[in-house]
């Protein structure tokens, strides 16, 4: 993959999208019970791998004031960066849906177990719902966006 200006510029744009969606509901994404739409967007990686840098600069930006500061920063970057991988893996998106959301409840939940000290495995649980959900809608989402011929030639070339 050979960056350029357009790709630069597109992947500053899915950074800007990731972080204001993320900020806009800050009490949902950033506590115990956690419901990020801006995961939502993590299914362009399904599509095309070029935009796993936004993504994952988007989630790190996202979580610079995030109550949990440098630990959201690295295991929340983390988490995306691995769920954006997997997504580019998958050929089913209701799969790469279910993987992300056990990637990121593993991550964040532990994440979490270290900053509350709540047991690893409820919230492990709990993130897993609030994923599962998101990249659920994600999917609906990006179904009925994929009948779209021209976003089709946008995201995938």
């Amino acid at each position: 993959m050979r960056f350029n200006t357009k790709l630069i510029a597109q992947n500053a744009i899915i950074a800007c999208i990731y972080t204001v969606f993320t900020l806009a509901i800050a009490p949902l994404a950033y506590s115990e019970i956690q419901f990020r739409l801006s995961e939502i967007i993590v299914f362009l990686a399904f599509y095309n791998k070029k935009y796993i840098p936004g993504l994952v600069i988007g989630c790190f930006i996202a979580n610079i004031p995030s109550t949990l500061g440098w630990l959201d920063m690295v295991f929340g970057t983390f988490s995306t960066f691995l769920v954006c991988i997997a997504m580019y893996k998958m050929k089913n998106k209701y799969l790469a849906a279910f993987v992300g959301a056990l990637i990121t409840g593993g991550i964040i939940g532990f994440e979490l177990h270290l900053a509350f000290g709540i047991p690893f495995v409820v919230n492990a649980i709990y993130v897993w719902i609030g994923e599962l959900a998101v990249l659920l809608i994600g999917v609906v989402l990006f179904d009925s966006l994929s009948k779209n011929k021209k976003f089709m030639e946008f995201i995938t070339k």
